[in-house]
């Protein structure tokens, strides 16, 4: 018999893809690094978040091998039951000291960044709540304020004068602004200085998704650090399967914050707690993180190359001195259509399409590493220009 479900949900899938909308897991056969096999194929990437190039550090394999030994590979339980092990609080202690967001700061570990943020919001926001988010948002933490039962209240990118005005207009007896400090897809940075005025201004807490700024800017400590601020106004979370290379995320923030997230949160609550063996990892990593400044510099010299580069392009490249490089397309199927490009000439670049971006803005999300050379940048330089000069 018909599956009236199972037609509409085929005729639905079959307008994304026809939409240039479809997306399609990619098989990877390598260790993480520049140079990927995807699908039984070598490519040249500029695709993942492994922005100081230790993702697939040896000696953090080796890290990870020896933590394994000591701890096992699973922590069998949730955090508040019998799955926080040394290593977990020992990360913790090191993170909180590394980031510093206020004085005498706590942080607590989760699985992912968005389980982090769905905890921070949920914890923090309820019924009554109103939770200031920009429009450019990781969905998670627009998804945090409907865990809560809060109210949302967008504001336009990057505007403090639209916030302070939604500010003004808000009865609610409690408040959280939300922000991402390096924004996913488009890799420019927050006003933070002027969102923490607003927050101290308004009695609100701010909340700063520091994924992408994490291990990258203020000397490795984050965007906070770039901008010097800290704050009992503040909870930061960072994400460290991006910089950091290994997985999982953290909050931190003032103690109170923090034990209240440990106690109420539901998404820290009811959840396994990540391995310790991979908590011993990333103190490793958190390590190489603070010791490596080598790894920032080179960043920053490809970025400056890759923009001195595209500058002459015909695409539209965000403005970002982030290791985030947008090249901005415009319809679903023209930035598929150039990501092909660049795949048939043996280089990986995704295209980004809606809902992650706005309509009328897909586009090529060009994402550097430490571990590329300036001969990397050259070569996806040289492949977009023969494009624009041929065509796709």
């Amino acid at each position: 018999m018909p599956d009236p479900l199972i037609d509409a949900l085929e005729r639905t899938l079959a307008a994304r893809e026809s939409a240039g909308l479809g997306r399609h897991r990619r098989t990877v056969a390598s260790a993480a690094g520049p140079r990927a096999v995807v699908d039984g194929r070598e490519l040249l990437a500029f695709a993942s978040n492994d922005y100081l190039g230790l993702a697939g550090d040896p000696a953090l394999a080796d890290a990870a091998a020896r933590a394994a030994r000591r701890w096992g590979v699973g922590a069998t339980a949730s955090h508040l039951v019998c799955g926080h092990f040394e290593a977990h609080e020992a990360l913790e202690r090191e993170l909180a000291d590394w980031v510093r967001p206020c004085d005498g700061a706590r942080a607590v570990t989760f699985s992912s960044g968005y389980l982090a943020n769905l905890a921070i919001v949920s914890a923090l926001a309820g019924r009554g709540t109103d939770v200031f988010a920009d429009r450019l948002n990781h969905a998670c933490l627009n998804d945090g304020a409907l865990l809560a039962r809060a109210r949302l209240v967008r504001y336009a990118h990057r505007d403090p004068g639209a916030l302070a005005a939604r500010l003004r207009a808000s009865k609610a007896p409690r408040k959280l602004i939300a922000t991402d400090a390096v924004f996913s897809m488009d890799g420019d940075v927050a006003p933070l200085p002027e969102l923490l005025a607003l927050a101290e201004a308004h009695d609100a807490r701010l909340v700063v998704d520091d994924a992408h700024g994490f291990g990258v800017l203020g000397g490795g400590r984050g965007t906070l650090a770039a901008f010097a601020l800290a704050s009992p106004r503040i909870v930061l979370m960072g994400t460290l399967g991006k910089a950091a290379g290994v997985a999982g995320a953290f909050v931190a923030a003032h103690p109170a914050v923090v034990e209240t997230i440990v106690q109420t949160a539901r998404p820290y609550l009811f959840t396994t707690a990540a391995p310790p063996m991979l908590a011993e990892t990333l103190r490793a990593s958190l390590a190489r993180v603070r010791a490596d400044g080598w790894r920032r510099e080179r960043l920053a010299r490809l970025v400056a190359r890759f923009r001195a580069g595209a500058a002459s392009l015909p695409w539209r490249l965000g403005a970002s001195d982030t290791p985030i490089q947008p090249l901005i397309v415009g319809a679903p199927t023209a930035a598929t259509r150039l990501s092909q490009a660049l795949e048939r000439r043996g280089i990986l670049v995704p295209a980004i399409r809606p809902p992650t971006v706005p309509e009328g803005t897909s586009r090529l999300r060009v994402s550097l590493s430490a571990a590329h050379v300036g001969d990397d940048v050259d070569r996806l330089l040289a492949a977009l220009a023969g494009v624009a000069r041929e065509g796709p």
